[in-house]
């Protein structure tokens, strides 16, 4: 079995709401960024409960084909930022080629 452990990090995530954010940093375990055409973190959701957890997340994986910092479907960039923009959540480290 292969385990990846050379995740980007998400070094920031402002988007106060999400279920995995305290203090200003997300704790899930992995983030999927992407859903169409949009670099939006598909792993958000909107709760008044927030994790308890310490750890903090990597990127799993990243949809967006027109991103610089794709490679095979994993991002690449040394760390990510997370925030609002347009109405929704997204990956603010986002390039397009």
């Amino acid at each position: 079995m292969i385990i990846a452990t050379d995740m980007p990090e998400v070094a920031k995530c402002i988007v106060s709401q999400c279920a995995y954010n305290a203090d200003d940093s997300c704790h899930a375990r992995a983030i999927t960024i992407g859903e169409g055409a949009a670099p939006d973190c598909d792993t958000f959701f909107d709760n008044a409960k927030h994790t308890k957890s310490s750890r903090t997340a990597g990127v799993g994986a990243c949809k967006i084909e027109d991103c610089t910092h794709n490679q095979d479907f994993e991002c690449n960039a040394d760390s990510i930022q997370v925030g609002s923009g347009g109405g929704s959540v997204n990956c603010q480290t986002y390039t397009k080629h």
